[in-house]
């Protein structure tokens, strides 16, 4: 697959990125609405995790997606840029004043960097499912 192609298959993904990326928002939205805290922490924040892994390895393997190292590294990028934002508009009207990544640059790196890294791993599983569901 020639470099061009690759760059159009990854464009064409663009609006499964940004679906699993808007999709993983459950997290933060969970610990927003007291969700997370009524089921109990780390608990609720890990099964959230694990679940949306689940769900992203399983949309990626089920449509059969290309390069899905690189979509759901993109996927968890995606979903670092909106938590980021989530947090910028939430976080005035629920504590009165700004808080989260947006007030320290080292964070807004720290946190696409992580949920980099959180695709990148989702990607690989999804990648040898692909080719175990091949043999």
């Amino acid at each position: 697959m020639t470099n061009s192609s690759q760059k159009q298959d990854i464009a064409r993904q663009w609006p499964l990125i940004a679906g699993l990326g808007a999709l993983a928002l459950i997290r933060p939205i969970m610990s927003m609405l007291g969700l997370s805290e009524q089921i109990g922490q780390p608990t609720a924040s890990i099964t959230a995790t694990i679940i949306i892994s689940l769900v992203w390895i399983a949309i990626v393997v089920v449509l059969r997606v290309k390069q899905p190292v690189v979509t759901l590294l993109l996927a968890g990028v995606a979903y670092g840029v909106f938590a980021i934002v989530l947090s910028a508009i939430a976080s005035p009207i629920l504590s009165g004043q700004l808080q989260g990544p947006l007030t320290n640059p080292f964070a807004i790196v720290s946190v696409l960097l992580t949920n980099a890294v959180w695709g990148f791993l989702a990607g690989i599983t999804a990648s040898v499912v692909m080719r175990v569901r091949q043999r």
